[in-house]
Parts: structure tokens; sequence; C-alpha cells
């Protein structure tokens, strides 16, 4: 059974289609990636798997519960983990506060807050420096560890991350991608929406390529990689994305 299972997806905002007969599957322990242009609906499809926007029809399933239209908050309490774009840190806390906040659906078991505590700042060792510093004094680099490591507060099972690259520094982003790794790697399954198509196909099991809020292409993404036609649009006429032990070995 798929993890998540996406059936005839569709959601609008007004008369206007956002997302029109999207399906699509994520299997247990795998990194699917969501590519398209701006404006071909794939932060819609997140805020909609999240419940952050409302579905107009179709259903969503996360380990076989129906999920399509339930809130925002019940989803997070469902193991569903979402690191929207931009980062959204709580500036004026420090970091350890923005983790505490995270994890508020387990704050009454203080023990297992701290263990989850612990194991981010295993996985961000940047951020255990810098615990006590207000989050937004961080780097854009760091303030993106932070975003994703209040989502893995709740112990999800699935983490959506929406443009986890964005405005990032090469070394960065070697960074985030090696992070997303060991987190797939650690029993969380993960759905990445990536403008840097190339990494994103070095790093997923398979892929998704969305246009004008419709699934133009999927399969595995070294497939997807050759494709001509992803090629042109994504990846600078180039085919050559290295296997995904060559994500972050630089970093």
């Amino acid at each position: 059974m798929a993890l998540l299972e996406v059936t005839d997806l569709d959601a609008s905002y007004g008369a206007i289609d956002a997302l029109s007969g999207v399906s699509l599957r994520v299997e247990p322990g795998e990194i699917v990636a969501i590519l398209g242009a701006n404006g071909a609906g794939k932060t819609t499809l997140l805020r909609t798997l999240t419940g952050l926007h409302r579905a107009k029809s179709g259903k969503v399933l996360l380990d076989g519960q129906d999920i399509t239209r339930t809130p925002a908050h019940d989803v997070v309490g469902m193991g569903f983990g979402h690191v929207p774009e931009g980062r959204r840190v709580f500036a004026a806390l420090e970091v350890d506060t923005n983790l505490t906040m995270g994890g508020y659906l387990s704050r009454k078991d203080t023990a297992a807050l701290t263990q989850r505590r612990q194991q981010v700042y295993e996985l961000f060792p940047r951020l255990a420096e810098r615990r006590d510093q207000l989050a937004g004094t961080l780097s854009g680099g760091e303030q993106q560890m932070l975003a994703i490591g209040r989502a893995l507060m709740n112990a999800p099972r699935f983490l959506a991350l929406d443009e986890p690259s964005l405005g990032l520094s090469p070394l960065f982003t070697r960074n985030i991608f090696k992070i997303v790794r060991q987190i797939r790697d650690q029993g969380t399954a993960v759905l990445l929406v990536e403008q840097n198509a190339r990494q994103a196909l070095r790093l997923a099991d398979r892929a998704y390529v969305l246009e004008t809020g419709r699934v133009a292409l999927e399969g595995p993404a070294a497939e997807l990689a050759a494709d001509p036609r992803v090629k042109a649009a994504y990846l600078g006429g180039s085919a050559e994305v290295p296997p995904q032990d060559a994500v972050g070995d630089s970093a």
C-alpha cells in the first residue's frame, strides 16, 4: 500500500482551476520529486494535500486513511509534516524555542520532545551550536534547516518540502539535499517540490512533472532525466544526472 495516494485531485481559486485530475503516489521509503514551471500548481498541490487549501474533488489517502478535507492541524497529527516555501520560522524566538513550538502535539510528553530535539540537533549540528540564537538572525540556509527540524519534531511518517533550496548558496543547497536523503534513510517518505530539477532528479526515486495543474509526465527519476522534454525544459538540454550517491558528496 502506498503511504500517500492521490487520485483525480482538483483544486481551484474561485473560477480559476489550479489542479485538474492530479493523481500520484508515494511509497514508504521513497523520495518523490514534483517538477514544473512557476504557476504549474506545485505549491497548491502541497497546500491541498496538507489541508491548507480545500480540494474541489478527488481523494487523498495517507496510509489508507482519507485525509482529503481534514483540517491542517489534524493532518499534522496524523504524521504528515509540511515545510512550506519561504521557511517561515518564528524570527523573534530562539532556535530551541522554534523546535519546541514544532513539537506542540507532544507538548505533554517531555521525554519524547527531548529525544526528538536531540535527534534534530544530531541531524543539524549547526542548529545545536546556535540553539540560543534568535531565529531571525540565522542565515537563509540555517533558517531552512530550522524549518525542516521544526517539522521533524512531530516525528512525521511523511514529509512534504516546498522549494527547500530556494535562495540558498550552492553549499547550503548540497547540505539540504544530503539531509533530505538522511531523513528518508531514517524512515520518513518525502515529497519534494523543487525548482532545482537537476538536483531533485539526482535525489529522487521517482518524479512527476506538472504543467498547468495537470500531471504531464511521470516515472523513475533517471528516465525522466533522459526524456528530451524534461531536458529541454528543466535541465538546459543536458541529460547528465549523476546517480543518487553523488548528491551532497562535496558538502
